[in-house]
């Protein structure tokens, strides 16, 4: 299907809806990851909703000494893509539509959780993002919004700013999309050269050894549970053959693991990274509990973030997955 291209919110109103509108924002350069939010937002808006994709770079996001004048611009692709993908609009506004008056004098706060990590490496970025969203909800006037679990802080500030600020919309997140190496998707992955590409591989690296570590730390603990601690396990294992094995199993799944044996196993990587040539430049590794971004103890249990950023040449970026932590013996 083909996109219709519209610059003003006037235009975007004078639309007629039929069913739900679902809105994908973005600051354009799109990829296989917008795509997939594009196809996620076409399923949840169905066959009589509309789509509605926004390209905007909004400026009150971007530091002093960031990329904002760089930051790739190809509207014509995007229009083509968003269409592609199942996108009925794409809204494009301009500086002076979004900020008729200027820089805006009131503007949302991200309030303490948008001070750390991300906000404490870029201050005041979580602010321009919340101000732009807020605005682009109200001009795009959804129903359900879309946006992705790469930018996992961003995703839970915006859910957060739903919730207490009391927009009536409803906000999705959708999995993050990885090219085949690991590499998150990510408009700025185009600024990598081939050497600085293969560093920045580091970052999905590290997500995946902590993940797997988490995830052995499971299985051992599984395993120890087979039979239990007394002079009846000893026999039992000694029986079948694998006392020394299912020992050092037990003794690796009783004493090292959690949070801690996560990031060490993540840092690792990490380290490593940082004599390649070129190097990766950590910014932080941090494990976090995704309802306000704080690092977790290791009695905690639920649902936790593993998050990264570094950089690699002149080139940011950020990844995450997500892990959850449960009491001893619990898989995850």
């Amino acid at each position: 299907m083909t996109a219709t291209l519209l610059r003003t919110a006037a235009d975007l109103h004078a639309r007629a809806r039929t069913g739900r509108r679902a809105v994908v924002m973005t600051m354009g350069a799109l990829h296989e990851g917008h795509a997939t939010l594009i196809r996620t937002a076409r399923k949840i808006a169905g066959p009589e909703g509309e789509v509605v994709v926004t390209v905007f770079v909004n400026p009150l996001q971007f530091g002093a000494g960031e990329d904002l004048d760089r930051y790739p611009r190809t509207l014509d692709a995007d229009v083509e893509l968003a269409g592609r993908s199942g996108a009925d609009a794409v809204f494009a506004p301009s500086v002076d539509e979004v900020y008729p008056g200027g820089e805006p004098q009131v503007r949302i706060s991200a309030g303490p959780m948008g001070e750390r990590l991300e906000g404490a490496a870029r201050p005041g970025h979580f602010d321009g993002m919340l101000t732009v969203v807020a605005k682009l909800l109200h001009l795009t006037r959804p129903d359900v919004a879309l946006y992705g679990h790469k930018d996992a802080q961003q995703l839970a500030l915006i859910r957060r700013m739903a919730r207490d600020l009391n927009f009536g919309v409803e906000i999705v997140g959708v999995p993050t999309v990885r090219e085949e190496d690991g590499l998150a998707l990510s408009s700025r992955n185009r600024y990598l050269s081939p050497a600085e590409r293969r560093t920045a591989l580091a970052l999905s690296q590290a997500l995946f050894a902590g993940r797997d570590r988490h995830a052995a730390q499971e299985a051992l603990r599984a395993r120890a549970r087979e039979v239990p601690a007394t002079r009846a396990r000893a026999e039992a294992l000694s029986a079948i053959g694998e006392s020394r094995a299912a020992a050092d199993a037990h003794a690796v799944a009783t004493t090292a693991g959690g949070p801690a044996a996560v990031r060490a196993a993540a840092r690792l990587v990490l380290d490593e990274a940082a004599r390649l040539d070129p190097p990766l430049r950590l910014d932080y590794l941090a494990l976090v509990d995704p309802s306000d971004f704080t690092e977790i103890g290791d009695g905690f249990t639920g649902e936790a973030v593993l998050a990264v950023a570094a950089r690699v040449g002149a080139t940011r970026l950020i990844d995450n997955i997500p892990l959850t932590f449960g009491p001893f013996g619990d898989a995850s």
